[in-house]
């Protein structure tokens, strides 16, 4: 075989292999959503004492096929997406909701050495907590921790797949609101034109109505006004006074703008300054639609410019996707509320920030709630919960009162992502609670690493939810050479410059102000890019947001 054969041969070995890789992480998505597929989003009652299982169907239910358990389908996408040292090892229990711990004294796999950006100041490569984050992680804890292991990550495009296919998956709620309540809300039901638009012709300037070739004879009278009910026709050679909006008469063939003609008021004569074409200046019946069109979609989102052509086709009210319902959960005992960090006690940076995050996202926010470290809290909160999504901050790693992984199995919950592969928020994870109770999203402690967890789980699990269209993917050269992590995709807060980003500092896992100033991420693949090199750009809520958006900032 020929070099030039043997490259070609290669080159379709890697395109195969791409392939293959992607078929792998898309029967993940859809071995893990089967598990959950069948379920309602009903109210949900959590196995009674520790350790329960969840209690079976009434008669009634339909019966379900068998389905391979949620930790198989978790680590099922973590192996398509991950190498081989990542897969699980002998002696894993496959059918635990979450996974087991290693026996005492068991090798632990080494962490992937720090990598750090030369475009930010010295920070954790890693999610580990700093003194900055919210509920320290494992990093500064013993490497022996009763739950510290865990199988291989989620490829960072499987796991944000996952979310949003999880979001659709749930049947949408519609009900009908009125106009002044819409706002930001889905679209369940199309808008069908209820009437021609314009209902009659009409005039679109002020002027004059003219029948037949000029000059024009002016008809007495104080002309035609907007909201006034049919006029007798107007004869051949005879010229009206109208306004904007009226309502033009029969056998008018024009109108004639005020500043383009004159009146000679002696012998009462209409003359154009210019040429008069047929038509011209009047807005036909049904210009814009005609009764039955589709003006809009289902899955539109409503915006003011929505409002307006609903009332003018006749809408009181639409039928819109409730708003999802969102539990925020803030743990750590060392969180303060207000004032200045002090004794090892720090400022929560989640709770004043989430909140109006999601709402920009079109949820509904509850106010966030303050549990601590304390797991019977946690439980409590996450059984007693009528919300769509749960989202914790902290407490998703393997330390001492890292809660979040031992209540889920202590409640049956279906764990379906454990970590994923992206850099800030490894420790993210996204579950189903049992019995067809909300999904929880566990967002990483430290600030940053919860915005990457937010973006990547959080908001495509919403979309899916209210029924809002997947967001258009685009790709940005960036600026400057970004350094990459070995084996994960790594997020970078970017602002845009002309037609490129730039790559922002202060971008480690515990750091906001990167973030603050950002108007986007840069997705980076493993490895890291060079300058000029095309990245895939995520955008933040209010990059594009107009003044009108409700709860972006409130």
């Amino acid at each position: 075989m020929t070099a030039d054969g043997r490259e070609a041969a290669s080159a379709d070995g890697g395109r195969s292999a791409e392939e293959e890789r992607a078929a792998e992480e898309e029967r993940a998505v859809d071995q893990a959503l089967a598990l959950v597929g069948h379920q309602p989003r009903a109210g949900h009652r959590p196995p009674e004492g520790p350790g329960a299982t969840p209690s079976k169907p009434p008669p009634s239910s339909p019966v379900s096929p068998p389905s391979p358990s949620p930790s198989s389908a978790a680590a099922a996408a973590a192996s398509a997406s991950a190498g081989p040292e990542s897969r699980p090892e002998p002696g894993l229990n496959p059918s635990s909701p979450v996974r087991s711990a290693p026996t005492p004294g068991a090798a632990m796999p080494s962490s992937p050495a720090p990598v750090f950006s030369p475009l930010a100041a010295p920070a954790p490569a890693a999610d580990s907590a700093s003194s900055l984050s919210h509920g320290a992680s494992s990093a500064d804890r013993p490497a022996s921790s009763p739950h510290a292991h865990r199988t291989g990550a989620t490829a960072w495009h499987a796991a944000r797949a996952l979310a949003e296919r999880l979001g659709r998956a749930a049947p949408l709620a519609a009900h009908r609101l009125p106009l002044d309540r819409a706002l930001g809300h889905v679209l369940a039901e199309a808008v069908v034109a209820l009437t021609d638009l314009p209902s009659f012709d009409t005039s679109a300037m002020d002027g004059w109505a003219v029948a037949g070739p000029g000059p024009w004879t002016v008809k007495e009278g104080e002309g035609l006004l907007a909201g006034r009910g049919p006029t007798e026709p107007l004869p051949d050679g005879q010229a009206l006074r109208i306004a904007t909006g009226a309502r033009l008469p029969a056998d008018a063939t024009a109108v004639i703008r005020s500043e383009h003609a004159h009146c000679e008021e002696a012998k009462r004569l209409l003359y154009a300054d210019r040429e008069v074409v047929q038509g011209q200046d009047i807005r036909p019946r049904g210009q814009e639609c005609r009764s039955g069109d589709e003006l809009l979609p289902a899955g539109t989102v409503v915006t003011p410019p929505v409002l307006g052509l609903a009332a003018a086709a006749g809408y009181d009210a639409l039928v819109a996707v409730p708003r999802p319902r969102v539990d925020v959960l803030v743990l750590g005992d060392e969180l303060l509320t207000a004032g200045l960090p002090h004794d090892g006690l720090i400022r929560d940076a989640l709770g004043p920030m989430l909140a109006p995050w999601l709402r920009a996202l079109g949820a509904e926010v509850t106010e966030p709630r303050r549990l601590g470290d304390e797991a019977g809290a946690l439980r409590q909160a996450l059984v007693s919960s009528d919300a769509d999504l749960i989202l914790t901050t902290g407490g998703t790693a393997a330390g001492p009162v890292d809660h979040v992984h031992p209540v889920l199995a202590e409640i049956g919950a279906d764990l379906l992502v454990d970590g994923v592969a992206v850099r800030p928020g490894h420790p993210m994870l996204l579950a189903r609670l049992a019995e067809g109770g909300p999904c929880l999203v566990g967002l990483p402690g430290n600030p940053l690493a919860a915005v990457s967890g937010l973006l990547t789980l959080a908001e495509p699990l919403l979309r899916g939810i209210a029924g809002r269209p997947a967001q258009d993917r685009y790709r940005a050269p960036v600026r400057q050479e970004v350094h990459g992590h070995p084996h994960d995709t790594r997020l970078i807060p970017v602002i845009h410059r002309e037609d490129s980003v730039v790559p922002l500092h202060y971008n480690g896992p515990a750091m906001l102000r990167g973030i603050a100033a950002a108007d986007g991420l840069a997705v980076v693949p493993p490895g890291g890019v060079r300058s000029g090199t095309e990245v895939e750009i995520l955008d933040l809520p209010w990059a594009s947001a107009s003044p009108w958006t409700e709860g972006c900032f409130t």
